[in-house]
């Protein structure tokens, strides 16, 4: 599968767009996109014959607001800075207040259906992305580089801060699942956060009867920011919080960008639902098959790099792909390429990737 990502900006650029108002203009973006998508990437990813409405909620935050500070480049780095400088703050910590706005919902899905109903389903969804990070909105608290001191010189103060986001993220998820809000993800055109396609027959539990349930679906859970700890610091830390939550869902996808060398034996252990697993472009693939095996899906996602960069090397991406087969064989196997946030303005760059990648795979057929 192939994700464009920021690269979308290229492959469908504003200059394509005809829509003057930004209601229908962002619907003809999608619709563009999607069709890009059918003819010139070339992958496994599934375009169902519906336009999506996405449930419309609003969410505060939970009584600070995230102090960063950006670079002149457009997209480019920023730094984090601190909110919570003390346990005297943590008073002002404040429980986020959930909105669910179901008559934005049904205006928009209405206008979908006027303008779009007679030639493409409009299909109204609930909240389906259901991500367990924790250590990002930590950040927002104690920023990066304060955290990586704190875990030695204030670890009750981080453990205080993670207890606070787990409960908190909780009781967002069953909000949602009490007031109906929630939506299957286990289709053919669903992505993974770790990007492998959700596809599955494992959901909806046995016993469900229409309405979703959390136990219905998959959840992400990752933590790329805590990526420089050891294993007892990250179990103690991060996934005793992440557990708590991940065990509400049916099934778990575990990681992003982070390599998970040190922490594949944590949570194959301590995740039963586990099914999909990110093996990044810094992570050791052979450590991965090693671990994953059969077992879980093993979501190879190779460096983008090789594609986005001003001179690509596609034969080296043939060799990489063709590399992790051999050292994946008898794995079960997802190849994405994400993070792609330029193609520098050459489109037909994803479409190579995937034709190369499609024809490898086929070639290396187990």
């Amino acid at each position: 599968m192939a994700d464009p990502q920021d690269g979308w900006v290229e492959l469908v650029p504003e200059s394509a767009l005809e829509c003057e108002n930004p209601v229908p203009r962002g619907m003809e973006e999608h619709l563009r996109r999607m069709l890009f998508r059918i003819h010139h990437i070339h992958d496994d990813f599934v375009v169902r014959k519906v336009f999506p409405v996405s449930l419309k909620v609003n969410k505060s935050n939970y009584g600070f607001e995230w102090k960063i500070t950006k670079s002149s480049q457009k997209n480019g780095a920023f730094h984090m800075e601190s909110s919570v400088h003390s346990y005297e703050d943590l008073k002002k910590l404040r429980p986020a207040s959930i909105e669910i706005d179901w008559e934005g919902t049904k205006q928009y899905a209405e206008f979908a259906e006027y303008i779009l109903g007679d030639i493409l389903p409009v299909e109204v969804k609930g909240v389906d992305r259901c991500r367990c990070g924790l250590t990002k909105e930590l950040l927002v608290f104690r920023s990066l580089d304060q955290l990586m001191l704190d875990l030695y010189d204030n670890p009750e103060m981080i453990h205080e801060l993670m207890n606070f986001l787990c409960n908190e993220q909780i009781r967002e998820y069953e909000f949602y699942e009490k007031e109906g809000a929630l939506s299957l993800n286990n289709e053919a055109d669903f992505v993974t956060g770790s990007g492998g396609i959700a596809h599955n027959d494992l959901l909806p539990a046995e016993d469900f009867d229409g309405k979703v349930r959390l136990k219905d679906m998959i959840v992400w859970g990752e933590s790329q920011e805590t990526v420089g700890i050891s294993p007892a610091q990250f179990e103690e830390f991060v996934l005793q919080y992440q557990l708590k939550v991940l065990n509400r869902f049916g099934l778990v996808d575990y990681g992003c960008c982070e390599p998970l060398d040190s922490r594949f034996d944590l949570i194959i252990k301590n995740i039963p639902n586990l099914r999909w697993v990110s093996v990044s472009p810094w992570c050791n693939r052979k450590l991965a098959a090693e671990k994953l095996q059969d077992k879980y899906v093993y979501v190879y996602k190779p460096n983008p790099s090789r594609i986005c960069s001003p001179d690509p090397d596609f034969e080296a991406a043939e060799r990489d792909i063709r590399e992790t087969l051999e050292i994946a064989k008898g794995c079960a196997v997802h190849i994405v390429m994400k993070d792609t946030h330029t193609f520098c303005n050459q489109p037909d760059r994803i479409t190579r990737w995937t034709d190369i990648a499609s024809r490898v795979a086929e070639e290396m057929a187990y």
